[in-house]
């Protein structure tokens, strides 16, 4: 009988490419993943794991259990939802892992929703980039996640996850009110191909939309200032040290003290959100009203 805790932990494994990572997400030593992996070999009776340069990856035996282990682990998050529901008391704790726009957003009018309608349920907040929320729910870190679209998120057939489309929103051009383009009604990012740019680190999602729709454009930003902070990257478009691509919700509210805001001609960059919870989850009492709410206010977001 093979043990479902080991599963967890070839889950772990597949995700991180290192028995070392892997460890660190589960809280284990790196001797105790391999000897669960070792007895997990043993159940089996097959090699599941290879050396790959300084990791490892799973063999084909592997990856057949891989598959096997996800429908597992979603089963037993059903059963935890069944066995919650029929307890009947839809309280409790849901710790939401969210980006800051998304927050302010989204997740705060949500929190005033469930006060009213659903009062037994309290949200844990916890603020994380777009790339760092999907990997706090994985890792049970986090209940749900309110995500970007970017390189390297799991895929939407991902077996781990069930995704809730939110909203889509445009990237606007943010420019010194000096700015030879900042007359026009419309700003063609080709315009822009020999200009300094202002934008968040390599890794963050919005870095990955930006420079992507420079290279639909056909040039490369040449990214001179860097900062996450949407607020720090508008002040140096406003100082005319560069020129920016900005998510629309991020301008709502904020100062633009001598700049100017231009919607992008042709086809936009544009950031996806969502809404993943671990597949089998997604029904739980606690974590469906989260949903429903997400989805609510969502749908009453201003529109571009």
């Amino acid at each position: 009988m093979i043990d479902p805790r080991r599963l967890r932990i070839l889950r772990a494994v597949a995700d991180h490419r290192t028995v070392t990572a892997a460890a660190a997400a589960l809280y284990l030593t790196p001797s105790a993943v391999s000897q669960q992996l070792a007895a997990l070999e043993q159940e089996t009776g097959h090699v599941l794991l290879t050396r790959s340069g300084r990791g490892v990856r799973l063999t084909a035996a592997g990856e057949i259990l891989l598959t096997h282990a996800h429908e597992v682990v979603a089963q037993l998050e059903r059963a935890e939802a069944e066995l919650a529901a029929y307890a009947g008391g839809a309280a409790g704790d849901v710790t939401v892992a969210a980006f800051a726009t998304g927050i302010a957003e989204v997740l705060a009018p949500v929190i005033g929703l469930l006060a009213d309608r659903n009062p037994g349920i309290r949200l844990r907040v916890r603020d994380a980039e777009g790339d760092e929320s999907l990997p706090l729910v994985l890792a049970g870190e986090a209940d749900l996640a309110l995500a970007v679209e970017y390189r390297g998120a799991p895929r939407e057939d991902d077996l781990r996850l069930v995704r809730v489309p939110l909203y889509a929103e445009p990237f606007d051009a943010v420019l010194h009110a000096a700015h030879p383009l900042a007359q026009g009604a419309h700003v063609s990012l080709a315009e822009l191909a020999d200009s300094d740019w202002a934008g968040p680190y390599p890794g963050n999602p919005c870095h990955d939309v930006m420079v992507l729709a420079c290279q639909l454009a056909g040039f490369e930003p040449r990214l001179v200032h860097l900062s996450d902070d949407f607020r720090a990257v508008v002040a140096l478009a406003g100082a005319g040290a560069g020129v920016a691509l900005v998510p629309r919700s991020a301008l709502r509210g904020m100062e633009l003290k001598d700049t100017v805001v231009r919607p992008v001609e042709g086809p936009a960059a544009t950031r996806r959100v969502f809404a993943a919870v671990r597949r089998g989850a997604q029904d739980h009492p606690l974590i469906r009203p989260v949903l429903d709410a997400l989805t609510e206010v969502a749908g009453g977001l201003p529109p571009d």
